[in-house]
């Protein structure tokens, strides 16, 4: 008769596990109330702060002898607008509300998967699945909130120039968000691959 003799996690294992899985807790709050924060902050719209991006775009900073104005190339500004077009208003409560929903999604299910690893239930389909999901709610996550960001300093820009300024910078940084889509996948296909490993070995038993 052949015993089981799955090997469980060591103590250090379990104190890692647990450590990891106190920050991820952490991380979710503090992400969570920093969109509830700026959405209330946002809603009454008005005075509201936008991050926007430029493209190199000429502007004096105050850095030169005495506080001279020494011209600069403008990547990115806070621009402070009275208030905000609807749609761009609504882009930027949208924002915050995609980026507490991401958050709380890859962390719940990272907490979930730690969970079951210290019950030593590695390779499974809830694992693959929890996997799966945390990947692709973070790639779309990753790709909506500065989308919906920009949105929002667009509908700035035209309020603040009356619709004569037209160099905000519509994009998303497609390198990570490649990477990012990369490893969600390869992580995906190592959990599948070992659950189906892990059947086929059950099966010999």
């Amino acid at each position: 008769m052949q015993t089981n003799t799955a090997p469980s996690i060591t103590r250090a294992d379990a104190v890692g596990l647990w450590l990891f899985m106190a920050a991820g807790a952490i991380i979710a709050v503090w992400g969570i109330a920093a969109s509830v924060l700026r959405i209330i902050e946002i809603a009454p719209n008005a005075d509201v702060s936008v991050l926007a991006e430029f493209d190199g775009t000429p502007a004096d900073a105050p850095i030169g002898p005495d506080g001279a104005p020494v011209q600069v190339a403008l990547d990115q500004a806070v621009l402070t607008v009275p208030s905000l077009p609807g749609a761009s208003w609504a882009a930027l409560i949208i924002q915050q509300v995609v980026s507490a929903i991401t958050i709380g999604i890859v962390v719940v299910c990272l907490l979930l998967l730690c969970r079951a690893v210290m019950r030593n239930q590695v390779f499974s389909g809830r694992n693959t699945a929890l996997v799966a999901v945390a990947g692709i709610a973070g790639t779309i996550g990753f790709a909506a909130v500065p989308f919906f960001g920009n949105m929002a300093a667009n509908g700035a820009f035209a309020r603040l120039s009356d619709g004569d300024f037209d160099n905000v910078v519509m994009s998303v940084d497609l390198m990570p968000l490649f990477f990012l889509a990369f490893i969600a996948a390869m992580a995906a296909t190592v959990f599948t691959i070992g659950d189906r490993l892990r059947r086929d070995t059950e099966g010999l038993v």
